[in-house]
């Protein structure tokens, strides 16, 4: 089996833009007993100047992978426990990254379910920490050139992107979720046809806007 990895240029526009353009893309672990993973189906974006991005307090050994460059995973490790993947953008310096809160169960099951003990499938990967964990994605992949097929995680080119958009319509902007600060901006993307999406909008909320293509400077 083949993936074309999304090249170092996908990730130069801000993680505002990259992060709805994830969506149906690939995440891809490579393992001993083949590729595991499967498409993206809800990403966050996390901004320069944004309160709740970890590049906000400067540069750090922990959050140097976030400053780049682009194309590169920013993981890190929260609550004590749970690790999250993040694609990072901008150009080399910026400290922006996307990251991915869910996958839907496409490739290696078996070794999801070996790593995450649950009933139902969607579980698997429904949330950041489940989907490092089914994945077995740690600290020890932060920094890892995601643009790399050879990689032990990357990031490939879905070449059904649009019909699996489609099918998976529509795609909902709505504030981030399971975060404090700056937690009204709309830069979380999910695709509502998903069961695996982390979190819905409660009935009645309204999305806040759509996704666009403009850099935003202003955060």
């Amino acid at each position: 089996m083949q993936f074309e990895p999304l090249p170092e240029s996908f990730y130069k526009p801000s993680a505002e833009i990259v992060a709805p353009r994830l969506l149906g893309h690939f995440l891809i672990r490579n393992t001993p007993d083949g590729p595991c993973g499967g498409p993206i189906v809800e990403t966050e974006a996390y901004l320069i100047g944004d309160p709740a991005c970890h590049g906000f307090i400067g540069k750090t050994p922990r959050n140097a992978s976030l400053y780049g460059p682009p194309g590169r995973a920013y993981v890190y490790l929260i609550y004590g426990f749970h690790f999250c993947f993040n694609a990072v953008c901008h150009p080399l310096g910026s400290a922006e990254a996307v990251l991915v809160r869910a996958i839907e169960v496409l490739y290696g099951e078996e070794f999801m379910r070996a790593h995450r003990t649950v009933t139902a499938l969607h579980q698997l990967t429904s949330g950041p920490g489940k989907l490092c964990a089914a994945l077995d994605i740690d600290r020890k992949f932060d920094g890892l050139d995601i643009c790399d097929a050879g990689a032990p995680v990357f990031i490939a080119r879905n070449p059904a992107q649009k019909e699996f958009l489609i099918e998976k319509s529509p795609m909902v902007t709505t504030r981030r979720v399971g975060i404090t600060k700056a937690a009204e901006m709309p830069l979380r993307f999910y695709l509502e046809g998903s069961p695996y999406v982390s979190r819905r909008i409660k009935p009645g909320v309204t999305p806040l806007r759509k996704a666009h293509d403009k850099s935003s400077d202003k955060f």
